[in-house]
């Protein structure tokens, strides 16, 4: 197809042709012949190719075929999550390698009871968590969300229950430097109360059981900050039939500081009431003039059931009485003493006079004598 056009005004980068109804079209200058100035006409020969447009077709089909098959063939996965174990305070989750594809990952987050507990470090290589500071025997909701360039991938929902004071199967002990006959007691006490023996030090493991501080594995249970105790604690779990703290028996624990299992405690019988003691007897060298003191009255006493109380009170009127047999002897038992000096007349009057007064039943009386003598300087 022949198309001629006139010149009309030639720029550097632009040239305006006019065709024969006026119209008017931008050309590129670049690709008129050269010497061209305006109002010269111009001879333009269009046609389709059909040769470059086929080919063109085929590469573009081939770029998209490749896009595809890189970026379009698959898609991330969700997670998998599952529980690898717990205990009566924490839970130790796992999960498979995540799965992106050709797509980015943004992060990998942790919700808790719906409730965002934190971004995994680490999501390619890190497979697994441990959680702790859980409630004892309280049901727990996990888990995970995969944002990706590719879009948002939530895993299904975990349902984890942490177990009792008593439930000892989700310990996981592994034992460092002990003796032969020792380490074959721990693996027989461990099967006893159900729970796990591990060779090596793991995310799982809840308690390092040694009895020397040194080697691999307990530099790496010091790290990971797993309680490092001794055989004995194994035993007192066992013997008390739930789980029992660490603090006594870490390595430099004092044995006399450990605690005893509830079980083993000795049941304690109430109290029962307090019965008063029997008087004393008198002593010989008081004399008749002093009296016996009475007996300080019983603190007060909780009420305890009717024939206990009946019981106590048989026992203080028995009591009583003896005490008023025992005074009624002492009054008439006199004792002579030896006398210091042959006593004057009035002062033998004033000793009569002291002794018939009435005894004080507070103790008081008997302990002064006339003239502030003692009992040895008075001729009765």
């Amino acid at each position: 197809m022949l198309i001629s056009l006139t010149v009309g005004k030639v720029d550097a980068g632009v040239a305006v042709l006019l065709t024969q109804d006026k119209r008017l079209i931008e050309f590129p200058s670049i690709l008129l012949p050269p010497n061209i100035s305006s109002g010269s006409i111009v001879d333009i020969t269009v046609a389709r190719n059909l040769n470059s447009e086929t080919k063109s077709q085929a590469a573009f089909l081939a770029l998209q075929d490749s896009i595809y098959s890189s970026f379009g063939d698959s898609e991330p996965a969700a997670p998998k999550l599952s529980c690898r174990n717990a205990t009566q305070t924490s839970v130790v989750l796992e999960w498979d390698p995540i799965e992106v594809a050709t797509a980015d990952v943004i992060s990998l987050s942790l919700f808790r009871n719906g409730q965002k507990a934190g971004n995994i470090p680490r999501p390619t290589t890190m497979h697994s968590t441990k959680i702790s500071g859980l409630a004892v025997d309280t049901e727990y909701t996990f888990h995970l969300v995969l944002r990706t360039s590719a879009g948002t991938f939530s895993s299904e929902k975990v349902v984890v229950k942490t177990h009792k004071m008593t439930d000892l199967s989700g310990i996981t002990v592994t034992p460092g430097i002990l003796p032969a006959q020792l380490r074959d007691s721990l693996t027989k006490a461990v099967e006893r109360i159900g729970a796990k023996l591990a060779d090596t030090v793991r995310i799982d493991t809840t308690h390092f059981v040694t009895t020397e501080g040194r080697g691999m594995l307990w530099e790496k249970a010091v790290e990971m900050n797993i309680p490092v105790v001794r055989p004995e604690w194994v035993e007192g779990c066992e013997r008390g039939g739930r789980i029992v703290g660490v603090r006594q028996y870490y390595l430099d624990a004092d044995p006399r500081q450990r605690q005893v299992a509830q079980s083993e405690l000795p049941v304690q019988s109430p109290p029962g009431p307090a019965k008063e003691s029997p008087l004393p007897s008198p002593s010989a060298t008081n004399g008749s003039s002093q009296a016996i003191p009475p007996t300080p009255p019983a603190k007060d006493i909780p009420k305890e059931e009717e024939e206990s109380s009946d019981e106590e009170e048989e026992d203080k009127t028995t009591v009583q009485e003896e005490q008023k047999v025992r005074v009624e002897d002492r009054d008439q038992h006199k004792v002579a003493l030896r006398p210091a000096a042959p006593p004057s007349t009035s002062e033998s009057e004033e000793a009569d006079e002291r002794l018939k007064e009435p005894v004080d039943e507070n103790g008081g009386s008997g302990s002064q004598t006339p003239g502030h003598s003692s009992f040895q300087d008075v001729a009765l």
